[in-house]
């Protein structure tokens, strides 16, 4: 066991996105982890089959917990802790599915699965934790049900916590994604209240750190995963993917093809006589490989659900290239579930590049002592010591 001075619990811990970053800094210790494992909605528990992944890489067996059906004063028991057992950082991340702006409904009613975010509060609160930290989509700060946040910030107030939540893109850390995200941390009053933007303070990263092909690069083709992806399901879907131009083309340069009527599917054609595109050009889109890649959501294991063709070759991006993409460094392993699983593991993860930053910001708060910002770069992803540079404003003002 490392010589660890600082607790850590995981409420819906997933495949350990958020706990990697602990688990690689030498001052955390994870103690206790949980996650029901619950994939689509039409699915049960224990289907996602993320709890094995998280325990091949942080070597902790997360409970097998819904949550939703465990009261405050339950917690401590139902992760095996007894009431002596200080606890320095609780992660809770909670669904974000009933937040984000890809689901349609989510402007019209509140999922019931939002409620997480107040009992994760309460989780805090009960378990005496000096700090808590939430990654989830940006509509949980600025939303329509964003009352759940509020909520949260006061009665974490009421209970001596000071609360900082704000949503940032993530490419602005070294993410070679375009993913924007509601980060909230939350300190006991007696504690400094740090955040990413306070680690950052005066550095910045290059844009070619960024890029799918910075990503690409970066893989070691030992690692997990490597040649990892879903076949296509017909000879149909095969041809109109060969058919889509490289680096950064979709369905929509199909339009310029003589044999437009067979390659293009019915909701594609009903779509292109109501002249109704919104987002659908990701549809059976490439990634381009100079630019970030699009927000790798948990369905992105099919080509109908979002830009997820390889720039290049005629195929998905494999689950390596997406655990690039998110973050995730060479040496994690993946479990023997199923591959639309995986990508569902990735997806819903917080991207361990960004949790080894949150990790050494907290160490600073707990600590009082500032990490360099080139501590805090995580090794084994395609960011560079190199990408670092002093900020373009900080270089204006001196």
């Amino acid at each position: 066991m490392k010589p660890s001075t600082h607790t850590v619990v995981d409420l819906f811990s997933g495949a350990g996105g958020m706990s990697l970053g602990f688990h690689k800094h030498p001052s955390f210790r994870i103690i206790a982890a949980a996650d029901a494992e619950l994939g689509k909605p039409s699915t049960g528990r224990g289907k996602l089959q993320c709890n094995s992944s998280y325990n091949l890489n942080i070597g902790v067996s997360p409970c097998s917990l819904d949550l939703s059906e465990v009261e405050p004063e339950q917690i401590r028991e139902a992760l095996g802790l007894d009431a002596n057992t200080g606890i320095s950082v609780l992660s809770a991340c909670p669904p974000c599915t009933g937040f984000s702006r890809a689901n349609p409904a989510n402007h019209l009613r509140d999922d019931h699965r939002n409620s997480l975010v107040r009992k994760s509060a309460m989780f805090a609160v009960e378990l005496s934790a000096d700090i808590m930290v939430m990654e989830n989509a940006r509509e949980l700060i600025r939303g329509n049900f964003s009352g759940h946040y509020e909520w949260m910030q006061s009665y974490l107030s009421d209970n001596g916590y000071n609360v900082h939540g704000r949503s940032y893109m993530l490419s602005r850390f070294g993410l070679p994604q375009i993913r924007e995200r509601a980060l909230i941390i939350a300190a006991k009053k007696n504690l400094p209240l740090k955040t990413l933007e306070s680690l950052w303070e005066g550095w910045e990263v290059s844009s070619s750190a960024v890029s799918v092909r910075r990503a690409f690069e970066s893989i070691d083709p030992s690692a997990d995963g490597y040649d990892v992806y879903p076949r296509f399901a017909s000879k149909a879907v095969e041809e109109r993917v060969a058919a889509i131009p490289k680096d950064g083309g979709s369905w929509i340069d199909l339009l310029c093809r003589q044999d437009k009527d067979e390659l293009l599917t019915d909701s594609m054609k009903k779509n292109v006589t109501a002249k109704r595109f919104g987002s659908y050009p990701d549809v059976y889109g490439r990634m381009a490989l100079d630019k970030p890649a699009p927000t790798i959501k948990r369905e992105c294991s099919h080509v109908g659900n979002g830009r997820y063709v390889h720039p290049i070759e005629d195929r998905l991006c494999s689950v390596r290239e997406i655990a690039a993409l998110q973050g995730f460094p060479n040496d994690y392993k993946f479990n023997g579930s199923s591959i639309s699983n995986l990508y569902r593991h990735l997806g819903d993860a917080v991207p361990p590049l960004i949790s080894y930053q949150i990790a050494h910001t907290i160490s600073w708060m707990l600590s009082g002592n500032k990490p360099s910002i080139f501590e805090a770069i995580l090794p084994g992803t395609q960011l560079r010591l190199t990408d670092l540079s002093r900020s373009s404003q900080l270089a204006l003002v001196a």
